[in-house]
């Protein structure tokens, strides 16, 4: 992908991205649900860590990128892998245990914990009164899909929506971390290459004690295998750094309720689940919350200082 000018808004283009870009996560969500029938789902997790991490190395060199894992990042960088580890077991049997929908309403409140973190954490990144309205929002969802499930997926439905909320701490705890320590001097790419280099072993160390590795893997199953190792975690994340490098990071954030969005109708579409008011009333809320929290008023520029 070519070096594009720097933008201070997000424009048509860029809105349609995102707007894939969410619909993608969503659709990784339906796959990994899908990938699950035939494989363990912590050794799904684990094998596609350690197939993504080819793609993602030939990608910085072809880009002319330096692996580097100096400069002090090293430690954090691997608590960065643990917690991707931690957030992937829980997420994948999540989605093994509970509905798509669920598992997106649950596991999209990243941004909510990452704002209350914040608050404690990082100067200057206190709690607004729109964002503690958002922060309010998001957990009273959360509380409404967790006190009702008119249609459980599984007898461990509810241990897989506490799993999603588990696993949305756990990639909070990795954005916290990337902003902390000497992770915020180290590009997207690299601290990628972390978390999947430390996760791909620990994971696959983890697959046996989940039960047996194999279940009915079809070659339909591993051709969605495939795309999620190339299509999401390969060429999404490249397409999530280059509208990166072109975009305000503070107006992407605002798109993240949108993810949440597609896996509920996802969900509905490929394997039926049904839209209660429950689900609907709780995708309403986190959505509206997730979108408060991320919101920045943008200033105006003034001309005297360019």
């Amino acid at each position: 992908m070519s070096v594009a000018q720097r933008k201070e808004r997000i424009d048509l283009f860029g809105g349609s991205m995102l707007v894939g870009f969410s619909a993608l996560l969503a659709v990784n969500q339906v796959m990994v649900k899908f990938v699950n029938a035939g494989m363990n789902p912590v050794f799904q997790a684990g094998l596609r860590s350690a197939c993504a991490i080819l793609p993602v190395v030939l990608y910085m060199l072809i880009r002319g990128r330096k692996i580097n894992f100096g400069g002090g990042a090293l430690l954090p960088g691997i608590v960065c892998g643990l917690l991707f580890a931690f957030e992937f077991t829980l997420l994948f049997l999540a989605l093994d245990y509970t509905t798509v929908a669920r598992t997106s309403i649950l596991f999209y409140t990243m941004p909510v914990w990452v704002a209350l973190a914040a608050h404690f954490l990082i100067p200057g990144e206190g709690l607004t009164a729109m964002r503690a309205s958002g922060l309010a929002l998001a957990v009273a969802g959360v509380a409404i899909a967790l006190w009702r499930n008119d249609h459980t997926a599984s007898d461990k439905a509810f241990i897989g929506d506490l799993m999603a909320l588990a696993a949305a701490t756990g990639w909070a705890g990795i954005a916290i971390l990337a902003r902390v320590t000497r992770l915020s001097a180290v590009r997207p790419d690299m601290q990628l290459l972390y978390q999947l280099l430390i996760s791909a072993p620990v994971l696959l160390f983890l697959a046996p004690y989940f039960g047996p590795l194999f279940r009915e893997m079809t070659p339909v199953l591993w051709a969605v295998f495939a795309f999620q190792v190339l299509g999401v975690v390969s060429a999404g994340f490249m397409l999530w750094f280059w509208i990166l490098s072109i975009y305000p990071a503070s107006d992407m954030a605002s798109y993240a309720f949108l993810t949440p969005v597609f896996g509920v109708i996802l969900g509905w579409f490929f394997f039926h689940e049904q839209l209660t008011a429950n689900v609907v009333l709780s995708l309403a809320l986190v959505g509206a919350g997730i979108w408060l929290v991320n919101h920045r008023t943008r200033l105006p520029v003034s001309k005297a200082a360019t």
